[in-house]
């Protein structure tokens, strides 16, 4: 950020590029139950993302398949709306040994009316199916707008489906990606808090699951085919997404400013709750409220080799550069020196490269990052995983005080969103 301007334009098309490297996809969708007709549409819509985006897909109903050895050829394996009892014990085995591995798991709609009586496998899926009203409206509303598999998605989506209650709520060990309203259909069963989307880490491998795919319409529907790439894609490894539970945060931006005050030239446009960076050098700063002992988590956006970052522990001060000479800089760039880049500590500390680069989503994506302070001790996580591990040891600093956001240059635009803080007690 500070020090320089990229005189970059490089605006990256929506939805995000897909990875040049191919990948390989297994659609498992055997039934020992009730049989959806949409199976047919949604194995074709999988073939139809794989063209399109890079990876191969191969369908089966054979669980013969679930060996070591054929297994491992796939990054992610598809539960299609599977029903009852699929596999045997030893492909059980299999299967829980390949997420081990690292590799990944989907499940759409009936993936969860699956495999009642193997622990590993809800433990997988997140939560069991309990029952479903008729088939009808209803608006999903997105709680991630990060996620490769919600990004692209309105706040408020109306769509049609049969809506699954759940005999548990996955929150407590699932990242929810989206919740149903159930003020706008009838005879759902899980009250306010009613997850349908969500996606999680178990044993090493990635897991994401959707309740929607009822349907045969619901696989020719474009946003909802974008939903089910991006699940893919996070599955398999080609995304990056912070999958830990999260509870317990307090939204300090999520369409509304109130609170914020920009210092300096430029500004940040606010549409459609993404706050975008335009002109500068300033800083859009949370003046309500200073902060000590917080995990501070945010979603961001680079458009190509753009300049931004989050600062914190600076004064109140309607002067930028107030929070640069007394305030720390977790930067946001593309290309710069090693203590200049995505991650780091600006001209502190820089990121551990490997870890950045494996966690980092590119330009044109959307990534979280969280912002752990411990009294004078900062943990920097990257979409979940952390790249940074900084001390304070300078007394006329600290990391304690506002935090803000900056909008660099004209040159470059980045964008934000869902700003939210959890404050931690003084004994975390």
């Amino acid at each position: 950020m500070i020090g320089r301007i990229l005189a970059v334009a490089l605006l990256l098309p929506a939805p995000a590029p897909l990875p040049d490297d191919p990948f390989d996809v297994l659609v498992f969708s055997r039934t020992a139950g009730f049989r959806h007709d949409s199976i047919p549409a949604g194995v074709q819509a999988i073939r139809d993302l794989g063209a399109a985006g890079g990876f191969t897909v191969t369908a089966t109903e054979d669980p013969g398949v679930f060996t070591a050895a054929q297994l491992d050829r796939y990054e992610a394996v598809v539960f299609l709306s599977t029903t009852g009892d699929v596999l045997d014990a030893g492909q059980q085995t299999a299967f829980e040994e390949y997420i081990q591995r690292g590799r990944g798991y989907v499940g759409v709609h009936a993936a969860a009316d699956t495999e009642y009586d193997w622990p590993f496998y809800g433990e997988l899926v997140g939560a069991y199916f309990a029952s479903h009203p008729p088939v009808q409206p209803a608006v999903v509303r997105t709680e991630d707008r990060a996620h490769p598999a919600t990004a692209h998605l309105p706040r408020s989506w109306n769509r049609t489906d049969e809506w699954y209650d759940y005999r548990t709520n996955p929150r407590d060990t699932a990242h929810v990606l989206s919740t149903l309203d159930e003020s706008t259909y009838t005879g759902g069963r899980m009250g306010a808090d009613h997850p349908i989307a969500w996606c999680k880490t178990l044993a090493g491998g990635r897991s994401f699951y959707t309740g929607g795919g009822h349907t045969p319409e619901s696989f020719a529907d474009p946003a909802f085919r974008q939903h089910l790439l991006g699940g893919i894609r996070y599955a398999a490894g080609e995304a990056q997404a912070d999958c830990r539970p999260e509870t317990g945060y307090t939204a300090l931006y999520d369409g509304a400013t109130t609170g914020w005050s920009q210092a300096g030239p430029g500004s940040f446009t606010n549409t459609d709750a993404t706050l975008t960076s335009t002109g500068g050098m300033g800083l859009l700063w949370y003046e309500a409220t200073q902060f000590t002992h917080y995990s501070l988590k945010l979603d961001w956006r680079m458009s190509g080799d753009d300049n931004s970052g989050v600062f914190i522990g600076f004064p109140p001060s309607d002067d930028p550069w107030s929070a640069v000479d007394n305030g720390y800089e977790i930067q946001i760039d593309a290309t710069d020196a090693a203590d200049r880049t995505t991650g780091s500590v600006y001209t502190f500390r820089a990121a551990d490269q490997a870890a950045r680069d494996a966690a980092l989503n590119p330009p044109g994506e959307w990534n979280t990052f969280e912002l752990l302070v411990e009294g004078e001790h900062l943990r920097v996580l990257l979409n979940g995983r952390t790249i940074n591990d900084f001390t304070n040891s300078d007394p006329a600093r600290s990391l304690a005080g506002h935090i803000g956001v900056q909008n660099h240059g004209p040159d470059d635009t980045v964008s934000f969103r869902n700003i939210r803080i959890k404050e931690l007690s003084t004994g975390c």
